[in-house]
Order: C-alpha cells, then structure tokens, then sequence
C-alpha cells in the first residue's frame, strides 16, 4: 500500500505588478531550512514583460495558470497543495479555490483575504485603459505600506515591475462553490493587524467580508509593510513552511 508521506508543494503567487521574481529570497529561505521542500514560483498571465499578448489576459487565464501549476505538482485528493497569495493574487486564487477546493491543503493568504462573489477590483476603471503600471511610490503609499523595504528593494520592484492588464482589474469575481470556505487558511497580517482584520470583517467591509465566513482559519501577526517577501523574507518563509507541515495528514 502507497503511503503520502511527503510534504505538500508550495505554490506561491505573487500580487500586482509582480511576478516568480518577487519570491526570490523566501525560495531562498524554504530550501535552506529544507532542501527537500518544493516549492513553485508563479508569473501569471498578464505579468510576464515578453507575452506580446499580456494586456488581454483575464483572470480566468490567471486561474488556469495556478491550476496548471497544481496539475505540474501532481496535486490530488490524497496529496493535495498548499498555496500562499499575496495581495492582488487573491483573486484567481479565490476562483481556484472555488474550482477544485479538494485539492488545495491549506492556503495561506500573505496581507491578503479571499474575495466574494462579484468582486471587481478596479470598477471603474475606464475600458479604454489597457493596464494599470505601478505607480509613483507616493500615490502607492496613499493604498499600501512600504514598511521595511530598502532603497535597493523599491529600485528593483520600479526596474522589473510590470503593468496590471486591464481585463484582471475589471473582471467580476463568479464563486458558486461554498466549499471554498472549508479550505484550511492562514491569514499572514503585515500592514493591519490580526484584530484590526477581523473588526473590517465583522463590519461586513467589502475587501474583508469573506474572511468571517471561512470556518478553519488561523492568524499571524507579521508586523511590517505591505510586501513581506522583501521586508521580511526568512519571517514569512519560517510562517509559509510551518502552515505546509500543519497542514500534512
């Protein structure tokens, strides 16, 4: 008789503007404190600079990907992923969990939450706009932290990011699957806290609504800015590792 003894592949996804790159150092961190971790690193369609076709992927493309992913992983029933989102990943990744929640082992969401059904993340943004780049740092600060990154990190995340495409921020989230909220989940709290977190979600706050209806999560506190692969990368892979071995049958 087969036994699954081995520990789950982490597949981590990265939010707007961002791709595998961003997860670098965390990689680094995981495969130190255990060479025989796997661990998947995402681009999602739309973020890769060389796809001539980049600002017309969806967010049903973006959810194909992370399914594909899980597919590479030989994901199934018996041994199923752990996924950890960051921020604006956590779109595609509700979708995903929305699709085939039996076989996502635990997912971890990194200053991020699962959305509702009918989420949009930019409503009003014009059709005529074709994408979304980063912005200017201080109009970013006005939306998110940037706690802790050094001048070398914002010099890289200004060189390699790349424009959100416009179909992701406008398209309407559809989640029919309540089995979604059954999925274990660790909700990693960098730029609000845990308490501040679960205050917005009682309150019914739209970005934070769904988190009051998952019914196994846990919280961490992890004190800094917005983007912790870089601010905090060995804190959140020692989080991101220990949420894939609690997660183990």
């Amino acid at each position: 008789m087969t036994t699954h003894t081995h520990e789950p592949t982490i597949i981590l996804i990265a939010g707007h503007w961002l791709g595998a790159w961003a997860w670098d150092e965390v990689v680094e961190h995981l495969a130190a404190a255990n060479p025989n971790q796997r661990t998947i690193s995402l681009t999602l369609p739309g973020l890769d600079q060389g796809d001539r076709e980049r600002a017309s992927r969806t967010l049903d493309d973006q959810a194909t990907a992370i399914t594909q992913a899980m597919s590479q992983a030989a994901a199934s029933v018996e041994q199923p992923v752990v996924i950890a989102a960051h921020s604006g990943a956590n779109a595609p990744v509700s979708l995903v969990l929305d699709q085939c929640p039996e076989l996502v082992k635990r997912v971890v969401w990194i200053d991020s939450g699962p959305v509702a059904s009918g989420s949009v993340f930019a409503p009003d943004m014009p059709q005529e706009l074709a994408e979304l780049p980063l912005p200017p740092f201080d109009v970013l600060t006005q939306q998110a932290s940037i706690e802790g990154l050094s001048s070398h990190a914002l010099e890289r995340f200004r060189a390699r990011a790349v424009p959100e495409p416009g179909p992701v921020l406008r398209q309407p989230v559809k989640l029919t699957n309540d089995a979604r909220l059954q999925v274990p989940t660790t909700m990693v709290c960098c730029s609000i806290s845990s308490t501040q977190l679960m205050e917005l979600a009682n309150a019914g706050h739209p970005m934070f609504a769904e988190v009051a209806n998952l019914l196994h999560r846990d919280f961490i506190d992890l004190p800094t800015g917005h983007w912790p692969m870089w601010s905090r990368p060995e804190d959140l892979a020692q989080i991101i590792s220990h949420a894939a071995r609690s997660s183990m049958s």
